[in-house]
C-alpha cells in the first residue's frame, strides 16, 4: 500500500507527505496516528502477552518514508519474539493504565482488544488511502496468502 500511495501522489503531481493529515471524519485520526496505533498495537500485544517490555515509538513521523521507517521497525521487533515467548500468555494477567486497574486474561485480551484494535485501525488506514484515490483492493490489504497445492 505505500508504495501505490507515493505512485499516485506522483501521477497526479502532489507530495506525498500530505496523505499523513488525511482522515475519514473530522473527528477520528487522521492518516499516521492510525498507522502509528495500529504498530503500537501489535507490539504492545506481543509484548504484554510475553511479559516483555515495547520499545517506545514517539509519534513523531512526519513523511512516509518515516511512516515506513516505524512500520519495519515494529515488524523487526515482531520478528525477534519465538513460541516460547508466549508460553502461558494465554492466562497471564494483562492490564493497562486507560483500564483503570482491571485486568483480562491474556487469551480474552488478545481476541476481544489487540486483534480487533489492530484491524480497526489498519482498515481506516486503507480506507482513508481509498477515499482519497490510491488504487489499492483488498489484495493489498490481505497481503500475500500460504497457498499451496492440497
Amino acid at each position: 500500500m505505500v508504495g501505490q500511495r507515493a505512485a499516485f501522489a506522483h501521477a497526479k503531481s502532489f507530495d506525498p507527505n500530505v496523505f499523513l493529515g488525511f482522515r475519514l471524519a473530522p473527528d477520528q485520526f487522521a492518516f499516521a496516528r492510525q498507522v502509528q496505533t495500529a504498530c503500537d498495537t501489535a507490539k504492545l500485544a506481543a509484548a504484554r502477552l510475553a511479559g516483555k517490555e515495547a520499545p517506545a515509538h514517539p509519534d513523531s513521523e512526519q513523511t512516509l518514508d518515516e511512516l515506513r521507517a516505524r512500520v519495519r521497525a515494529v515488524i523487526a521487533y515482531l520478528d525477534g519474539f519465538s513460541a516460547q515467548d508466549f508460553e502461558g500468555a494465554a492466562t497471564r494477567t494483562v492490564t493497562q493504565p486507560r483500564w483503570e486497574g482491571k485486568v483480562m486474561t491474556g487469551a480474552d485480551y488478545f481476541i476481544e482488544h489487540a486483534v480487533p484494535n489492530f484491524f480497526f485501525h489498519l482498515g481506516h488506514a486503507y480506507a482513508i488511502l481509498r477515499h482519497n484515490g490510491v488504487s489499492v483492493g483488498k489484495r493489498d490489504y490481505l497481503g500475500t496468502l500460504s497457498l499451496r497445492a492440497p
